[in-house]
């Protein structure tokens, strides 16, 4: 096993190569495409837009994983499960990277996420990307039985865990979640030997351990200034890892309109935006997920996303 750019070799799948194999930035975008406020988004339509998405240019589709529906956090991610609808994705796309955003790792068993996550990089050719976190909705923790306290260390043991899973046959391990004794063999193995992992947020993690276990970083929208400080920090403890970040964009219908802040992002126009993306880029961010709306009541996702990527990303 070799390091390229402080990047692990056995790690680069065809996913990982797609966000981070060159020298420029790379724009991905997540589910739902049609409307994070609806229970069920409409299956066919999601699968259009994903297609439709990597037809415009956007190099990644990322799925989050939200087991339950909680009113009070006001959306229920892209509804369906996160392993399941990656495969069903990856059937109707051709070479776009998949992620997710995030797996919470705290309330699922490592060895069911392993495989699940072998089966889908298999399937996909080598796309699948996977972004890991020790979850944000409260009540989850309660209907798993899992002590909100124990976050940092399930997560840490599942890393473990899966890596033992995915690279060793036979493995003795044990922990929080039961014993391996050396007679059991986890199948299908990734494509690349392991799979990438992207820790997001801090995941109750000190940077230097984010940077010695993940071969990424995904976080969320940070203001230019405190960017920086971040990007100072995960260069020093993880070398030419690459940097994600997440953005929500609504696009002004007058392009040349200043930024408002709006949750997680902006709303400005696309000579902005175009603008934005070449300071994340020359700052050091590798990858951007952006989350692309428009401005009325009538939005079109498939307008909106044709209007980024012709406007924005072709110019950056």
């Amino acid at each position: 096993m070799t390091e390229r750019g402080g990047r692990t070799d056995d790690h680069r799948n065809a996913g990982f190569e797609r966000l981070f194999g060159g020298d420029g930035l790379t724009v991905g975008t997540g589910f739902p495409l049609t409307d994070s406020r609806q229970s069920r988004p409409p299956v066919e339509r999601e699968l259009e837009l994903a297609a439709h998405a990597e037809a415009v240019g956007f190099d990644g589709l990322w799925a989050r994983d939200v087991p339950f529906r909680w009113p009070r956090f006001r959306d229920t991610g892209q509804t369906y499960d996160t392993f399941p609808w990656l495969s069903h994705v990856a059937a109707h796309t051709d070479d776009v990277a998949l992620g997710t955003a995030s797996v919470v790792l705290p309330i699922r068993h490592p060895a069911h996420v392993a495989k699940a996550a072998a089966s889908v990089d298999r399937l996909s050719d080598g796309r699948l990307v996977l972004g890991v976190a020790t979850g944000d909705r409260d009540p989850e923790y309660d209907a798993f039985g899992v002590d909100p306290d124990e976050r940092g260390a399930r997560f840490r043991e599942s890393v473990a865990t899966m890596r033992a899973l995915w690279r060793g046959e036979f493995p003795e391990r044990a922990g929080w979640w039961g014993e391996l004794d050396g007679e059991l063999d986890l199948v299908p193995k990734p494509t690349a030997g392991t799979l990438p992992l992207l820790p997001t947020g801090h995941s109750r993690q000190p940077v230097e351990w984010l940077g010695a276990n993940g071969d990424g970083w995904l976080f969320y929208h940070l203001p230019e200034d405190t960017l920086e400080t971040y990007l100072d920090d995960w260069r020093a403890a993880a070398g030419g890892k690459p940097f994600v970040m997440a953005l929500r964009a609504t696009l002004a219908d007058d392009p040349s309109a200043d930024p408002e802040p709006v949750h997680q992002g902006f709303r400005a126009g696309t000579e902005w935006f175009t603008d934005y993306l070449r300071r994340l880029e020359s700052a050091g961010v590798d990858h951007v997920l952006v989350g692309v709306d428009t401005d009325g009541e009538a939005a079109d996702p498939e307008r909106a996303l044709t209007r980024f990527a012709e406007d924005v990303l072709e110019r950056v």
